[in-house]
């Protein structure tokens, strides 16, 4: 028997994408921050973020239809909802988890040269 997928999985991208820029928000930060990072992440640009978004597409798709993962990604390291992000075993849940480590960071008030692992 297969285990059970965590329901982030299974939700739609853009549900939570409204999330992450009602969090930065909150903190003064801005949707083009929450876009910059997810790009970076990604490898999307602004227009295949966006039919990604207006697609409602899973988190499945979503990272399998990325560009390119940032290879800077090993760099990013902590914890994030109770788990260190660089111990994760699933591969999809550990880019979720990056996802979410850098829009908290962002929420936080750090550079985003530091986000960005520049």
């Amino acid at each position: 028997m297969e285990a059970k997928k965590p329901k982030i999985v299974t939700m739609s991208f853009a549900s939570v994408y409204v999330l992450y820029n009602q969090k930065v928000e909150r903190k003064g930060k801005t949707k083009a921050e929450v876009d910059e990072i997810i790009c970076w992440l990604t490898g999307y640009d602004e227009a295949g973020l966006q039919k990604q978004i207006d697609d409602k597409v899973d988190f499945v798709t979503f990272f399998e239809e990325a560009p390119a993962i940032n290879p800077n990604v090993s760099l990013i390291k902590g914890v994030i909802c109770g788990y260190r992000v660089e111990d994760i075993e699933d591969e999809l849940m550990q880019k979720i988890r990056y996802m979410d480590k850098l829009i908290d960071e962002l929420a936080k008030g750090k550079a985003m040269e530091k986000i960005l692992r520049k």
